[in-house]
Parts: structure tokens; C-alpha cells; sequence
């Protein structure tokens, strides 16, 4: 007789959930501290780490769910699917932010990456940077399907990684 197996898509859409509220969360401290343009490494690190922690809740949830079995595919659907959810709330959440609440977001953006461009590259002229930051303006949309792209590779290796780690296979018998 056949158990009744979880699905995969619950945990996702649960654990993605609570990893993108706890994201918004984080970029909500980040804006009140006026910290939001920075792309330091910490911000980063703190970002993987908490989806780390989500990607893990959600496979060991489901392997406890499971009779204590994994099979690395799950954990693969369920890394992936964590960080998809998670990955279109976050965006959801900076396109409200960087078009409602600060709406000279991108012009603020571009400043601060100017006056990044003129201090490592001494040698390009102001014209120059003007020149790639209008290229740059026509292309801002890409930011969000890359951005998304992006969070589902993350998850889809944070799911791997999990998944290797705690993978136990049902025996043959």
C-alpha cells in the first residue's frame, strides 16, 4: 500500500512565504536606515544566509513529513520553489518601494553609480558616464526578470547543498 506523499509545492509556497516577508522585513530596516543603496557584502551575506535558513526549514519540515525520507529532487523543487516565491515578493516589494515610497529611487541610484564610476575609472570622461547611465536607464526593466533569475540559481543551489546533506533514500523492501 502506497503512503501518502507530501507536496513538494506546500512547502515551497509556505517557507517562500516566510522568507519573503523576513526579507521585506530586512529591506524595510535597511531603507530606515538609509542603507538600501549600499551593495556591500554584509547585506549580501545576510540575504544568503536567511535563505539558507529558510531552504533548510522547508526540507527538514518536509523530509520530518516525509517518515524521515528525502529524496534530492525534492529538495531541489523545494530550494527553487522557496526562492521563486520569496524572489516575486521581493521584487513586488522594490518595485512599490522604488516607485511609490522613494520614486527618485533610480535617480539617486544612478547618482551614487556615477560617482562610484568616476573614482574607479579616472581615465572615462563625465560624457562617458553620462553616456552608459542613459543605456543603462533604457535597460532597467532587466533588473527584475534577472533579479529573479538570479534568486531561483541561488535557491536551486541552496537546495542541492541541503538536499546532499540531508538526503536518506526509502530502503528497496
Amino acid at each position: 500500500m502506497e503512503e501518502n506523499q507530501p507536496k513538494t509545492g506546500k512547502y515551497a509556497f509556505r517557507f517562500g512565504l516566510l522568507l519573503g516577508l523576513v526579507s521585506i522585513v530586512f529591506s524595510i530596516m535597511l531603507f530606515t536606515m538609509d542603507m538600501h543603496y549600499e551593495q556591500n557584502t554584509t547585506v549580501q551575506i545576510v540575504s544568503i544566509i536567511l535563505a539558507a535558513a529558510a531552504i533548510t526549514l522547508g526540507v527538514s519540515q518536509f523530509k520530518k513529513d516525509s517518515g524521515g525520507f528525502l529524496k534530492l529532487s525534492d529538495a531541489l523543487k523545494i530550494g527553487t520553489g522557496i526562492a521563486l516565491v520569496a524572489g516575486i515578493l521581493g521584487l513586488l516589494y522594490f518595485f512599490i518601494q522604488s516607485n511609490i515610497i522613494e520614486p527618485d529611487y533610480w535617480d539617486k541610484a544612478y547618482e551614487i553609480g556615477k560617482q562610484k564610476a568616476l573614482q574607479n575609472n579616472p581615465e572615462l570622461t563625465e560624457e562617458q558616464i553620462d553616456q552608459g547611465i542613459e543605456m543603462q536607464k533604457k535597460f532597467k526593466w532587466l533588473f527584475y526578470p534577472i533579479g529573479l533569475i538570479i534568486n531561483i540559481i541561488v535557491g536551486l543551489v541552496l537546495g542541492l547543498i541541503v538536499g546532499l546533506i540531508m538526503k536518506k533514500q526509502k530502503p528497496a523492501y
